[in-house]
């Protein structure tokens, strides 16, 4: 096998993003191990060979998607706060924005997160990435609300708790849907369960 490639021309780095977008779907779709690397290149629309100039193997590929999926997933509802003022008058606002930003992602990408979930708990690195940019996330919101003059005690630990609550709101939606919950009020409480712990 050939080194691996670091494309500059603008022809090598579109070649390589599409095996990379086409791959990562691939195998969301169909499931990480029933899918090869010739099944991927077949889906690209490129050779074998190709493939292996840019990425070292399947995993390679996955890898590389689990990074930009996490970052596109999460950071949608973080450029609602990068882009607003936030005040206390305003917050509830906000946060239902944020929230439905993050169930639309969610909604967009069921089939990729639904694998990346399951193969988070068998591999240790894919694992690491989940971890490491939700505490991106979590330090970002946190710095936000601190310029904003959010001066709560236990800062950090509230905002993990008020990512998790999210997180597991949106799941409930896109993923479980129970019929005898009303989610217009389960999103209420939410809510309010996150301005209470915002109070100063």
């Amino acid at each position: 096998m050939g080194e691996i490639r670091n494309p500059i021309k603008k022809s090598s780095i579109e070649k390589k993003n599409k095996i990379l977008e086409k791959g990562f779907t691939l195998m969301c779709e169909k499931g990480y191990h029933n899918v090869n690397s010739v099944d991927i290149a077949k889906y690209a629309g490129v050779s074998t060979g190709i493939i292996y100039q840019y990425f070292t193997d399947k995993r390679d590929i996955f890898i590389e998607g689990v990074k930009n999926y996490s970052s596109n997933i999460m950071f949608p509802m973080i450029d609602i706060l990068d882009n607003t003022k936030i005040d206390k008058n305003n917050l509830e606002k906000i946060l239902n924005s944020m929230i439905d930003s993050f169930i639309n992602t969610h909604k967009m990408s069921k089939k990729a997160h639904e694998e990346l979930i399951a193969m988070s708990h068998i591999d240790d690195e894919i694992n690491q990435i989940f971890k490491d940019n939700e505490l991106k996330m979590n330090e970002k919101i946190v710095n936000t609300l601190k310029y904003n003059n959010f001066n709560v005690k236990n800062l950090n630990e509230k905002v993990h708790i008020i990512i998790g609550l999210i997180d597991n709101f949106c799941h409930e939606i896109v993923y479980h849907a129970h019929k005898s919950l009303n989610y217009d009020e389960m999103k209420k409480e939410v809510i309010n369960i996150v301005l209470y712990l915002l109070k100063d």
